[in-house]
């Protein structure tokens, strides 16, 4: 069986380090590890609309910038397909299609859509049928490319486990058609979540504790050196913690032996710096310095490659028109083994057209 990976984001806004960490550069690397026959990257526009239905405008500037950080974090559109999901036709049928197979009280109880309805205050406006069902748009994409592995962080198990509900009761009502997809969870906890620059659990555009990969040099010091730290460290003498510490978890993140070399020479490693900060007599300010350096390090290549892509936006259009055509004809392959499934490609079925012709009296 083949190994096929498929994965995404919604073009909501450019993506930040929350992204990078969490999903894009374990991306790349599974991109280049010749493991996996066929790696597929979706651009959920679809499902970006679901919460956006009244600014179309976002989601058509974001797709770009998506794109575009993509390409500058080294994902390689020949060995990796990069698609739009509103091109796929196919996705919209096999969505209505898997509907009839959950129930409103099983997609009620999945506690991811329960913390993104609060998130959003839909409980309070009232909740998009569209934005409830999107479990059931994400088993269309998942089961529409025959992904059997599927990059996902914890928060986002429930919905793998939901598209594994809906395989299940596919092929057993219907026969074997849609392939089973298992999770694969981000192997240490620094991939799983980076905290806002806000000490905030979670890094996100909506609540502006981001730092984007296109940032310029000035916005990456600005938003480090206002980084939380120990509210409790409040002189250098102090002894600091460098638990929950988001300066340091960022360090944890990033920074590289070769750094300290080039930008902290006092200290051999992190296991120094967070020593000395532990006993007291280290600076936030010089800390901050030191992630600054590091961060800047980390992004330049990024935010140059972003910048030479931008020049010929035209030909990011054409790769993105290419790979859309490339899924459209797998995703519609699968939609013709799901209405062959359920026996209602009234056309192609020739045993369908004998019985009847048969029933009515023809020869």
């Amino acid at each position: 069986m083949k190994k096929i990976i498929l994965t995404g984001d919604r073009p909501t806004g450019r993506l930040h380090l929350g992204h990078y960490v969490g999903s894009l550069k374990r991306r790349v690397e599974l991109q280049n590890s010749g493991r996996f026959d066929e790696i597929n990257i979706l651009i959920a526009d679809d499902q970006a609309l679901t919460d956006n239905a009244d600014n179309p405008g976002k989601i058509r500037e974001n797709i770009i910038n998506v794109v575009l950080d993509y390409l500058s974090v080294g994902i390689d559109p020949t060995k990796s397909t990069i698609c739009v999901q509103s091109t796929l036709p196919a996705l919209h049928a096999l969505t209505f299609y898997y509907m009839n197979l959950v129930t409103t009280a099983r997609l009620s109880r999945n506690p991811t859509v329960k913390s993104e309805i609060q998130m959003r205050g839909f409980a309070d406006e009232g909740l998009p049928v569209g934005f409830f069902a999107y479990p059931v748009s994400q088993a269309a994409d998942i089961t529409a490319f025959h992904a059997n592995v599927v990059p996902v962080g914890e928060d986002q198990l429930p919905m793998l486990e939901q598209t594994r509900e809906i395989v299940e009761k596919f092929n057993r009502i219907y026969g074997e058609t849609l392939t089973m997809p298992t999770a694969m969870i981000p192997e240490n906890e620094m991939q799983r979540r980076l905290p806002g620059v806000d000490g905030k659990a979670k890094m996100s555009k909506s609540l502006g504790n981001c730092i984007y990969l296109s940032e310029e040099p000035e916005d990456i010091k600005k938003k480090v050196m206002s980084m939380y730290t120990d509210p409790n460290h409040l002189r250098v003498q102090d002894p600091g913690k460098v638990e929950g510490n988001p300066v340091f978890i960022y360090l944890d993140a990033f920074s590289r032996p070769e750094h300290f070399a080039e930008f902290l020479p006092e200290y051999q490693n992190l296991d120094e710096l967070k020593a000395h900060y532990q006993r007291g007599g280290l600076g936030d300010v010089k800390v901050k310095k030191f992630l600054n350096s590091v961060m800047q390090a980390e992004l330049e290549p990024i935010r140059n490659r972003r910048k030479e892509f931008e020049k010929d936006i035209p030909a990011i259009y054409d790769m993105l028109k290419k790979g859309c055509e490339t899924a459209r004809e797998t995703a519609a392959a699968t939609l013709d083994d799901v209405r062959k499934a359920m026996k209602i490609n009234y056309f192609d079925d020739a045993e369908l057209i004998a019985e009847q012709v048969k029933k009515f009296g023809g020869e």
